[in-house]
């Protein structure tokens, strides 16, 4: 399946970096366990380390970054789950691969694939939905790059948003979705209408969205503009308890193979750059 993303696609390809933020475990007799589709990250979220460095250092640096020709093509996947405590689930995943043919021309293939799942017969009232409880405001955030804005408002939730940006030579190859289809969206929900999933690729960008009786996740990557930076946001607003829910972003970005004449002329370049300074 081929679609027109340029604007899309190549306006993410701009830095290198890991971001999670999440609520664990929030006050409340009993513990949460941990559900399998977390599993992969820590009990709580890691605290983000940094380093000063005097302008006296920073001056001399030139500076290194990943410049639109050396991208040759992108992998994105995204994923979110919501797991309520009378069994009841929605998924929401979708893949998106990019690359570039011997003419220059930008080559798309999708995958999409949304899931609800009914709660147990024996549990089902037992949502762990609190009607006294609110979360509000979150959608109203607005971050130029990387947002993730997690609201709770319950005892013993688990929720993580968590988004991976690397860089490699491998080829970019379209990420597997199980039980997913070449569509562009997708959409689930229960037979009330209740529980949904949703996720959408387009030349606008990405949605992804769950809503539940306990609240919502979502996620949206919008593409740069003239008017506007591109922008990657997670949000997860819980009113609830023993929640479990994650928001999960990955973009592999493909570097092109640079031979050694290529790589003197970039030298050169940043050289001469410089010493216009």
């Amino acid at each position: 399946m081929k679609l027109t993303l340029t604007r899309f696609g190549f306006a993410l390809c701009a830095s290198t970096c890991v971001f999670a933020s999440g609520a664990f475990a929030a006050d409340g007799p009993g513990t949460s366990p941990v559900p399998g589709f977390l599993s992969a990250h820590d009990v709580a979220p890691q605290q983000l380390k940094w380093q000063m460095v005097d302008d006296d250092v920073l001056e001399h640096q030139t500076g290194k970054f990943a410049g639109a020709p050396m991208i040759s093509g992108f992998v994105l996947s995204v994923l979110s789950q919501w797991q309520l405590p009378n069994g009841a689930a929605a998924i929401a995943q979708g893949a998106l691969a990019v690359t570039k043919d011997l003419t220059n021309q930008i080559n798309a293939q999708v995958s999409t694939m949304t899931k609800v799942i009914e709660q147990n017969a024996t549990n089902a009232a037992n949502s762990g939905a609190s009607p006294n409880a609110t979360t509000s405001g979150g959608q109203g955030v607005s971050v130029n790059g990387v947002s993730q804005v997690t609201q709770v408002a319950g005892d013993r939730n688990i929720g993580v948003n968590a988004a991976t940006i690397d860089f490699s030579n491998n080829a970019a190859q379209l990420a597997n979705v199980p039980g997913g289809t070449n569509s562009t969206t997708s959409n689930a929900s229960n037979a009330s209408g209740s529980i949904r999933a949703g996720i959408a690729f387009g030349t606008g960008g990405v949605t992804v969205a769950l809503q539940t009786p306990a609240g919502i996740a979502t996620q949206t990557i919008v593409p740069g503009t003239a008017q506007q930076v591109s922008s990657i946001a997670q949000m997860l607003q819980i009113a609830g308890n023993n929640q479990q829910v994650e928001n999960q972003l990955m973009l592999h970005l493909q570097t092109q193979q640079m031979t050694p004449a290529m790589q003197q002329q970039i030298g050169v370049l940043q050289a001469l750059q410089n010493s216009r300074r």
